[in-house]
């Protein structure tokens, strides 16, 4: 039966009683240029019913053929989730109205998926942890139907139809809506980093089904669950986990029973609300496809792919710390995407000086694509060298190649620059002279300071180091500025 009434939700006294149990079943469109069984295009965007041939129709007397780019992603996925290959697997009919899919029944992976048991590594805020994968398996979408566009009748766009997705199933093994977010952040990032998905969730190529259980802190029986479907968004994910717990908890409160039940997310006010009872495996009726033959992968096959995938964000992660001496964030950063620890990869390959091109590409380059919406490689990877370097030789500071270098660079991407910074007038200068007079205009604007700093408080002479490199705009040497305050401050 549905539940029915008003949710009141528990109070924190009682919610300290139970722990959530979540399982995740995250379905990914693999970004192929074909649909799973057939020729038809796999593209975003296009008119209702445009990638539709006799295959994705179910005309009768066609035969399907098995996509071999999506049995490499597949492994790909696989792989980046450190997951068993089942080299011996099938599909199979999995028997379920849908309104969408013209057979009548979805091609998808049962009783042997491609990818067996694995995990995929979550940073939480008590630190890291593995999220245990049951499997990996692959199946073909449904079509979509429209139920607002009239009164009367639905539409049905049947252009989703067919199209290959992976579906990524968790043990159990999550415990609070934080946990499930970061899953999923970590998994769109994969999927992107191994270019097998676009990861785009509102355009539906990545969307979530959560599985949510309560139980009594020390139990080890797993509760009564809910699936909420089709979640479209990480925000949504969190959000309907959230309230789920809250539901549940709030039920056993009152002494009421927990259904199996699938629901579905109302974003409007961040609620679920029930769509039918859960069916169980048995309820689909699945038996082998016997129009398709199984899958058959060679060691070297898997090998092959495996040697050919980039290297991880997780294995980037503890290399730029333990290799390279850069701290947590900074490894965090260059590695949120692949784009990015490739762009400091091809900058390390002309400086050693790792933090200063870690902090280049954390700070002002982002900044500047993020303001200006250019992409990473506009500097080129050479040419952020070049500033690295004339800002550690002292020639220029680090302000002014960031906030004056750097935008010039962009707009003459021809010219040297250090013929940039010198038509700029930012190169720093060392002369002895010029230096001593900026000091002395600096302390004799500030007695007040100076007697301030002769008295003890020494920290002020970073106030006059500042005060001297605004009057010299950046020109001056501060190194040597900071020697000839402490020289003049003394007398």
């Amino acid at each position: 039966m549905l539940t029915k009434g008003i949710f009141l939700p528990p109070m924190s006294e009682a919610a300290q009683k139970y722990e959530a149990v979540i399982g995740l079943e995250v379905h990914a469109r693999l970004s192929t240029k074909s649909k799973l069984f057939c020729s038809d295009a796999n593209s975003y965007g296009a008119a209702p019913n445009e990638n539709v041939g006799v295959i994705t129709l179910a005309h009768p007397g066609i035969l399907p053929k098995t996509n071999k780019k999506a049995i490499e992603y597949a492994v790909m996925m696989g792989i980046a989730c450190n997951c068993s290959i089942n080299q011996k697997n099938y599909f199979a009919r999995k028997h379920y109205f849908y309104p969408d899919l013209p057979k009548g029944f979805q091609t998808s992976q049962h009783t042997v998926p491609i990818c067996g048991p694995g995990f995929v590594t979550i940073k939480t805020s008590t630190g890291e942890r593995n999220v245990k994968l049951h499997h990996i398996h692959l199946e073909e979408d449904a079509g979509k139907s429209i139920h607002d566009m009239d009164e009367d009748y639905s539409y049905i766009d049947l252009n989703r139809a067919g199209t290959p997705l992976i579906e990524i199933v968790t043990e159990p093994d999550m415990h609070s809506a934080e946990e499930a977010g970061l899953f999923v952040t970590e998994l769109r990032k994969l999927v992107r980093w191994i270019n097998v998905c676009d990861g785009n969730m509102e355009e539906g190529s990545m969307r979530c089904d959560a599985n949510v259980s309560i139980r009594l802190k020390g139990e080890t029986k797993l509760g009564t669950k809910a699936e909420v479907k089709n979640l479209n968004s990480i925000r949504n994910v969190r959000k309907a986990i959230e309230f789920e717990i809250d539901r549940m908890i709030g039920m056993l409160e009152r002494g009421e029973k927990i259904y199996q039940q699938t629901r579905s997310f109302d974003a409007s006010n961040d609620t679920t609300f029930a769509i039918r009872e859960k069916e169980e495996a048995n309820d689909y009726r699945y038996f082998p496809e016997p129009d398709l033959p199984p899958v058959s992968l060679s060691n070297e096959y898997v090998i092959n792919i495996k040697n050919n995938l980039p290297a991880l964000p997780q294995v980037l992660y503890k290399k730029y710390q333990t290799e390279f001496g850069l701290n947590e964030y900074d490894a965090a950063q260059l590695t949120l995407e692949k784009e990015i620890a490739d762009y400091f990869e091809s900058v390390i390959q002309h400086t050693t000086n790792y933090k200063a091109a870690a902090n280049w590409i954390n700070g002002p380059i982002k900044q500047l694509i993020n303001e200006e919406g250019i992409s990473l490689n506009t500097v080129s990877a050479n040419r952020l060298a070049e500033m690295i370097e004339i800002v550690d030789k002292g020639e220029v500071s680090f302000s002014n190649a960031a906030s004056k270098l750097l935008p010039a660079i962009i707009k003459n991407n021809t010219e040297s620059i250090a013929v940039l910074a010198s038509q700029l007038n930012i190169i720093q200068t060392g002369d002895a002279g010029q230096l001593q007079e900026w000091v002395n205009t600096v302390i004799n604007k500030m007695p007040e300071k100076v007697a301030e700093y002769k008295k003890g408080k020494k920290g002020l002479i970073g106030l006059f180091v500042g005060e001297v490199k605004k009057l010299s705009k950046g020109r001056a040497d501060l190194k040597s500025v900071t020697q000839l305050l402490e020289d003049a401050l003394k007398s």
